[in-house]
């Protein structure tokens, strides 16, 4: 930017999406807390309580550092855009290595109570939906964060990366509703149709994800609030072009 140049600013309206998400985020998490802390015993890793750690794990990794991933480029418009891939597949790291963690704990505590695995459509859906994410890691990482693949290779993936990591944030969101379920039905179902408090309290929670999914959705499907590219990542994104494609960057200069 030229020296007195206004700052550059956010478009209108995007602050505010961007703060009710990070409200809903940080409330689902609460609630999630709430439910287990209250209801279920609460969480510790080497006792019968093993389990609760797989919906707090799951809820926080692939839905809140999921959707606070994929928030990065709207949100840090104005940064390099080298700084805001690190942190976008930071997130996403930090996300996948949490969910690993809930997912470990489920089949321990499925082992230790002799509980089969993998028979439920919950478990079906969530399996594959964290083989699809890791895989959509992997590729992200090396199309765009790492050195090697050429302009037209970018170019061709892009589109296919941003459906796929909007649709993992759906199924993310669709699995955990799917899990709520199955819990309340398992623990409670003899009175989970009498409005008892532990139901009405997991029916929120389902209702703060939908919420969630719903205002990070609009923040990524509104064109005017994507990124725009700075003028240096133009010419930079000239050069790659040239380069990977074998011609000579600039002329020769």
């Amino acid at each position: 930017a030229m020296d007195g140049a206004p700052p550059p600013t956010s478009p209108t309206g995007l602050s505010a999406y961007v703060a009710v998400s990070q409200l809903l985020g940080l409330t689902l998490l609460a609630t999630t807390g709430a439910w287990l802390g209250r209801y279920r015993g609460g969480v510790a890793w080497h006792s019968p309580l093993q389990f609760n750690a797989h919906p707090l794990c799951m809820v926080l990794g692939m839905v809140f550092l999921q959707g606070d991933a994929l928030l990065v480029y709207r949100v840090f418009r104005h940064e390099a855009k080298r700084s805001t891939k690190a942190l976008h597949a930071l997130l996403h790291g930090l996300a996948l290595a949490i969910a690993l963690v809930g997912i470990i704990a489920v089949f321990e505590s499925h082992r230790t109570k002799g509980i089969p695995d993998m028979y439920s459509l919950h478990s079906w859906c969530g399996m594959a939906t964290f083989v699809l994410y890791l895989l959509q890691w992997f590729l992200g990482c090396g199309f765009f964060l790492f050195p090697g693949a050429s302009f037209s290779l970018r170019g061709w993936y892009k589109p296919q990366h941003i459906f796929f990591g909007i649709a993992l944030f759906i199924l993310s969101i669709a699995s955990c509703l799917l899990g709520i379920t199955e819990m309340l039905l398992f623990k409670i179902s003899d009175s989970y149709s009498h409005f008892v408090p532990e139901g009405i309290l997991a029916n929120t929670l389902g209702v703060l994800l939908v919420a969630f999914g719903l205002v990070v959705g609009y923040v990524l499907t509104r064109e005017e609030w994507k990124r725009p590219p700075l003028a240096e990542e133009l010419a930079l994104s000239m050069d790659f072009k040239t380069l990977t494609e074998g011609e000579s960057p600039g002329g020769g200069s």
